[in-house]
């Protein structure tokens, strides 16, 4: 048996997300049935973790396992990307690995980054690449907020009702929060997420940037381990899966 390591990219927006759902298309479920048509096995392919549907990838990763060596992976790499780059999904690389490497296991850290337009006038080139958001935002107060996420906490208030992760447990190592004119990016780096819990803390940023809730409400908010009292989440349009990192 052997094992490769794919580095995806793709747009979000008409995909039910990563994983394969009963309904719709998902980007696992497209590139896995390429992959079984291109090496005639039936392949399964296992990310390093789900997105939402309509949320984007800079470099997912995932594996998969085959009975016959890939010879020649230039070509097999630009064969799989001709069935698949129309529907705005990019394979960028693939590796032979080892079969103790698991895309989602072996993952060290993980690297979330939300983009908002903070201006009056909606994207057009960058249409559902980021959140517009009119309202004018104190960056200063969201970075103050955002300190307070760091470390290892109960994320309880940020987590779906449909999030089935044993422990709300999580360590954010680092928010990163860069504004440029009318474009505000934030960074997160976790070894893993709950599920909606970036969407859910920006959402709650924006709220506190807005002046919508001060610094102690934000701060009770997420002590409470609510998910009644949490703002409303950021929509996956602006919310991109930057990088796995082993």
């Amino acid at each position: 048996m052997h094992r490769y390591q794919l580095l995806i990219e793709y747009v979000g927006t008409n995909f039910v997300g990563w994983q394969i759902q009963s309904k719709g298309i998902s980007v696992q479920k497209l590139i896995q049935v390429k992959l079984s048509k291109l090496l005639n096995e039936k392949i399964s392919l296992v990310g390093s973790g789900r997105t939402d549907s309509g949320v984007h990838a800079i470099e997912q990763s995932a594996h998969f396992d085959c009975k016959k060596k890939i010879l020649n992976l230039d070509k097999f790499l630009k064969s799989i990307n001709h069935f698949v780059n129309n529907k705005e999904v990019s394979i960028l690389t693939i590796k032979k690995r080892s079969l103790n490497f698991h895309a989602r296991y072996s993952a060290k850290q993980r690297i979330y980054k939300y983009i908002i337009f903070n201006r009056l006038s909606r994207p057009s080139i960058e249409k559902r690449r980021g959140w517009h958001i009119i309202k004018n935002l104190d960056i200063s107060l969201m970075k103050k907020g955002a300190k307070k996420l760091l470390g290892t906490k109960d994320f309880s208030t940020f987590r779906s009702s449909s999030c089935n992760a044993k422990s709300p447990i999580r360590t954010m190592k680092s928010i990163n929060i860069k504004s440029n004119k009318d474009r505000v990016e934030i960074q997160f780096k976790s070894q893993s997420f709950l599920q909606q819990q970036v969407r859910s803390m920006v959402g709650c940023l924006k709220y506190l940037a807005e002046k919508k809730w001060d610094l102690k409400k934000f701060d009770l908010v997420f002590k409470s381990k609510k998910r009644t009292l949490c703002a409303p989440p950021a929509p996956a349009e602006g919310l991109f899966l930057e990088k796995v990192m082993y």
